[in-house]
């Protein structure tokens, strides 16, 4: 385990869970990653076991403003489809999985530091901590769900989730997805208010 694991969540395949997750939850069931691929017209990312086996896929069109995601399982069967709502002003995204069950998040959990996210649908939390790149998922009860973390300075925005209750693995790979969309629309967002401000 890497000596900063203890402040950043996120660990390489092989490594073993995250001692701050470990501390405070318990060993996980397992856990995945997601590295992103870019192509000329598409934004692909690849979700992966410890043995960097694929297990999902995700894929999406770049300049879509409905930002339209499909997420596979490796055999090409459909568990997912996530799309962001037209003009909103908190950059909602909405999410329906294969069996119907439907549910959405919205980035207001960027206004601070430390934000809680409601899944109301669900009766789940998303907690985030952008600034460390630390995101945790709760069940209705207050029972950790995953632990997510972002890699830093990773050309192919890198994540890990270590996952507490297998039973809702499909799900949570479609809020992972949901929430690098909804992180990179808000970097996007940052860098063009950047840019028209030294413009200006």
């Amino acid at each position: 385990m890497s000596e900063f694991s203890k402040y950043h969540r996120y660990h390489e395949s092989g490594e073993g869970a995250n001692v701050n997750n470990v501390e405070n939850f318990g060993q996980p069931a397992y856990s995945l990653y997601t590295s992103t691929r870019f192509f000329s017209l598409t934004h692909h990312i690849d979700v992966t076991d410890d043995q960097e086996n694929v297990i999902y896929q995700a894929e999406s069109k770049f300049f879509s403003i409905l930002d339209k995601t499909y997420v596979y399982r490796a055999n090409g069967e459909q568990i997912a489809y996530i799309e962001r709502q037209f003009f909103s002003f908190h950059e909602r995204h909405y999410v329906t999985m294969s069996n119907g069950l439907q549910f959405d998040l919205s980035n207001e959990l960027f206004h601070l530091i430390k934000d809680i996210t409601n899944i109301e649908q669900l009766g789940w939390q998303l907690r985030g901590n952008i600034l460390g790149l630390n995101f945790e998922l709760y069940d209705r009860e207050g029972n950790v769900i995953a632990v997510i973390g972002q890699k830093m300075l990773s050309l192919h925005d890198k994540y890990c989730v270590d996952i507490y209750k297998p039973e809702y693995e499909e799900i949570v790979i479609a809020i992972l997805i949901t929430l690098q969309h909804m992180i990179r629309d808000r970097e996007n967002a940052n860098t063009s208010s950047s840019t028209s401000s030294s413009s200006g």
